[in-house]
């Protein structure tokens, strides 16, 4: 399946994952999908789902929950391991809901894997847990780069 590049090379995990959430929060399935490795093996996993493998698979799920709107993730408390042409990033993701209850924030524990390619660096996989109150403040409390 074709899928749209971006304009600029990726030349970094942080620029990769930096256009991932943008894409998140403009609801914009062409530029999510082109944060990811033209692999069929890339993986998805939203929290509490399925594991998703291959492109078509994960446009798909991302089309689903786009069709509700943006998703207003931002990336909080990344630590970063990096070794050669695979980099590894565990962030803790705020996500915030407009409910009829009023603004609701959710945490969300994220494993996002970039590897670098011929193309520069790309994702290659996402796994979104939901969060505990546990988890999050470990997070918080937890260095921010890992050695």
């Amino acid at each position: 399946m074709a899928r749209t590049r971006p304009l600029q090379p990726m030349d970094s995990p942080d620029a990769v994952e930096q256009e991932f959430y943008d894409a998140l929060q403009q609801a914009d399935i062409d530029r999510l999908m082109a944060v990811w490795a033209d692999e069929e093996e890339i993986a998805c996993i939203h929290p509490a789902g399925a594991r998703l493998v291959g492109t078509a698979d994960i446009r798909s799920s991302f089309e689903t929950l786009f069709a509700n709107g943006p998703i207003d993730a931002t990336p909080e408390r990344v630590q970063r391991l990096q070794a050669g042409n695979c980099a590894i990033h565990s962030v803790l993701e705020c996500v915030q809901a407009m409910l009829p209850e009023g603004r609701q924030t959710a945490w969300v524990a994220a494993t996002n894997v970039y590897v670098k390619t011929g193309m520069g660096w790309r994702l290659a996989v996402h796994h979104a847990s939901p969060g505990t109150a546990r988890e999050v403040q470990a997070l918080l409390d937890g260095p921010a780069t890992l050695h």
